[in-house]
């Protein structure tokens, strides 16, 4: 970039693009360390599943040391499928979320809103995730999520809102698959976050009823147009690209896939970065 008066001109600092454990699914969380090192990613997030790995905060350490990977989020282990993972109880689930965070050297927690049924814990969710924001450096960005959907009926299975904008949190991840899935508008969604948008996971989607997370660039969602936004506004979080990777034939196709994803962000945020 060209000088004035003998300053250096101002410099976008680069966004992290960071490797979802999840996205090498059904390979382990240690290949995942190993794939984002070889591909060039920035970092992982941990998804805190039902694969030992993700759960141990050593193996994951060292994990991060081999391959020179850091770990810059950890996602709370909040799916169906994880509801016995590190305690039944979905705040110990968070406290531990926070602590792996923190020994790790990771900058954001994702949860997810609670399921409808969980209703002592989503009465106290929006004051509780603020209670232990204030206890941490670590950001507890809450994921919009959407509604279920079966043929034509809609069931609202997370509360207080799958529309997380609704409720008063300080950090917000926005997931570009579940506003596909929600059939919402994904830019308005991201206004609503305004300067509280801390984390995004990147993928995208063509509005089926099932969360689909395609490789950005091939559905519907603005993915290109979130990018450079994120840098026109100053974004000061992680891109985490989590894709649906099931239907791979192989490791090298998987692998493909992921090199895509991560050159379409790249792409997308240098070229924002550049213009005037």
């Amino acid at each position: 970039m060209a000088e004035q008066a003998g300053r250096p001109a101002a410099r976008v600092p680069r966004t992290k693009v960071a490797l979802s454990t999840a996205s090498v699914y059904p390979e382990s969380t240690a290949t995942a360390f190993e794939v984002a090192a070889r591909l060039g990613y920035d970092g992982v997030e941990v998804m805190v599943w039902t694969d030992p790995v993700s759960q141990d905060l050593e193996a994951l350490r060292r994990l991060s040391d081999y391959h020179q990977v850091p770990v810059l989020a950890v996602h709370a282990p909040c799916l169906l499928i994880t509801q016995r993972v590190w305690s039944t109880d979905p705040w110990t689930k968070l406290q531990r979320a926070r602590a792996a965070a923190e020994r790790l050297g990771a900058s954001t927690v994702v949860v997810h809103p609670p399921f409808r049924w969980q209703r002592q814990y989503a009465r106290d969710f929006v004051t509780g995730i603020r209670r232990m924001a204030d206890e941490t450096d670590v950001r507890f960005a809450v994921e919009n999520m959407y509604p279920w959907r079966y043929r034509d009926r809609e069931m609202l299975a997370y509360a207080p809102e799958w529309d997380v904008t609704k409720d008063d949190y300080r950090h917000y991840t926005v997931d570009l698959s579940h506003t596909a899935t929600a059939r919402t508008d994904a830019m308005a969604m991201v206004s609503r976050m305004g300067d509280r948008l801390g984390h995004v996971h990147l993928a995208d989607g063509r509005g089926s009823a099932k969360d689909e997370h395609l490789v950005p660039g091939r559905g519907t969602q603005p993915c290109a147009e979130l990018l450079e936004h994120l840098v026109r506004t100053g974004f000061d979080g992680h891109v985490v690209i989590e894709v649906n990777t099931r239907r791979a034939m192989s490791a090298a196709e998987r692998e493909a896939d992921l090199a895509e994803a991560l050159a379409f962000t790249r792409q997308h945020l240098a070229s924002s970065a550049r213009l005037p």
